[in-house]
């Protein structure tokens, strides 16, 4: 019921279905769109990701409830080969549109334009069980997978959009194609953002910078170590060595930053790098940025390391809603799943902020928001004239399900 709430509040399934093409015929339809939606998302926050796991629970009370269907007299929800039909069902088109809708529930979670934004951007392994399309084998993972590129607003922990890719690194046309189009969504609703890219030193492509900066947009990208860039910082990184030997200190750490011209790029860039010495030796990292501000230490150490909170949201977005279950035959299907775990994902998270700050689960990952507030036992008995809900009178979390209907209910106008 918490999850029916946050999804009323979002209207998630409300907007993905009008963008969804339903080539059905109106007269024999028994499940809507908005229906098949909701029953797929509720079951992947609640940890049932397989579309089979439908079979089961489609007669569940709690389950119709929540889809807006009475617990015993109503009808039953949608079956295993249903879904399978949705998913496959859009076009190219429709799936961009589909994709696009989760980055307009980040702008939406804002209550006016921002000043400014800073959007994390990442791959993620998603190892596959056969020749799926758009599969390949990577050497580095030693497996056969997807990489697919995940976005996320990573100072709210808000997903901004999850894109289906091959299992090889992106390539600077593909990261530059990505961002414009991510951008020029973004800049339909606002116009005056600034916004900036963080990521890893795969995006630290030629073609990607170059788009960034002919567009205004900024970025922060992690920088592949070479000998004429590390012949550049020689001069500083032999101080720190030699100041560490001195002081005989297990660790010195030291920031510098220069200009730099790699062979692949059309003009020098702003590189900043943290060297650290340590007993076994020197370990020198870089960066490449737009941003002409700030000191080398806060470029690196207060900005891109912030980045790493990116591999905790990915950590919840593929592991605790099992967002890897990419086993459709077609690449557009596995596509629709990404969105529905993204769905997913934003109620789990609207759950959760809804939570008192005070309350240990406001920090709580979503397996255990699963385990102490979703998957709870109880008694749901329908009358002529009401539902109730029965909990057991030891419910560890009564106190706090009987505040949260309050703080979930759908915004005013």
């Amino acid at each position: 019921m918490l999850l029916a709430m946050a999804e009323r509040r979002l209207g998630l399934a409300d907007n993905l279905a009008r963008v969804f093409p339903d080539r059905r015929d109106p007269t024999r339809v028994v499940h809507s769109l908005v229906d098949m939606f909701r029953a797929r998302m509720f079951a992947i926050c609640c940890g049932y990701e397989d579309a089979d796991d439908l079979d089961h629970l489609r007669s569940d009370p709690a389950f119709k409830l929540a889809c807006g269907r009475l617990p015993d007299t109503g009808r039953d929800l949608c079956s295993q080969p249903t879904l399978s039909r949705l998913e496959n069902a859009p076009r190219l088109r429709d799936v961009i549109r589909l994709t696009y809708i989760l980055v307009d529930a980040w702008m939406d979670s804002y209550p006016h334009e921002p000043a400014s934004v800073t959007l994390d951007i990442d791959d993620t392994c998603d190892v596959v069980h056969g020749h799926q399309q758009l599969s390949l084998f990577n050497a580095h993972y030693d497996e056969r997978c997807f990489l697919p590129i995940h976005v996320y607003d990573t100072e709210k922990s808000r997903p901004v959009a999850v894109v289906l890719r091959p299992g090889k690194t992106p390539g600077g046309v593909e990261v530059r194609a990505l961002l414009r189009r991510l951008v020029r969504h973004i800049r339909t609703r606002w116009h005056n953002t600034r916004i900036t890219f963080r990521g890893d030193g795969h995006y630290a492509r030629p073609e990607a910078m170059a788009w960034c900066e002919t567009n205004g947009i900024d970025y922060i990208f992690g920088l592949s170590g070479t000998k004429p860039l590390a012949r550049k910082v020689d001069e500083v990184a032999d101080d720190i060595r030699t100041r560490r030997a001195i002081e005989n200190l297990p660790v010195l750490r030291g920031y510098t930053e220069t200009r730099h011209k790699a062979k692949s790029w059309d003009r020098e860039r702003r590189t900043v790098a943290r060297i650290e010495a340590t007993m076994l030796g020197l370990d020198i990292r870089f960066v490449v940025t737009s941003l002409d501000v700030g000191s080398a230490e806060w470029i690196y150490d207060s900005l891109y390391c912030a980045r790493g909170q990116a591999e905790n949201l990915i950590k919840l977005h593929k592991t605790q809603l099992a967002s890897d279950r990419t086993s459709c035959r077609s690449a557009l299907a596995n596509q629709v799943r990404l969105v529905l775990h993204t769905a997913a994902y934003w109620l789990m998270l609207t759950v959760r902020e809804a939570i008192p700050k005070v309350r240990e689960l406001a920090a709580a990952e979503f397996a255990t928001l699963r385990l102490r507030l979703l998957k709870l036992a109880a008694r749901v008995v329908e009358t002529s004239s009401r539902i109730r809900l029965a909990f057991a009178a030891a419910c560890p979390e009564a106190d706090l399900i009987r505040c949260l209907p309050g703080a979930l209910l759908p915004l005013g106008p």
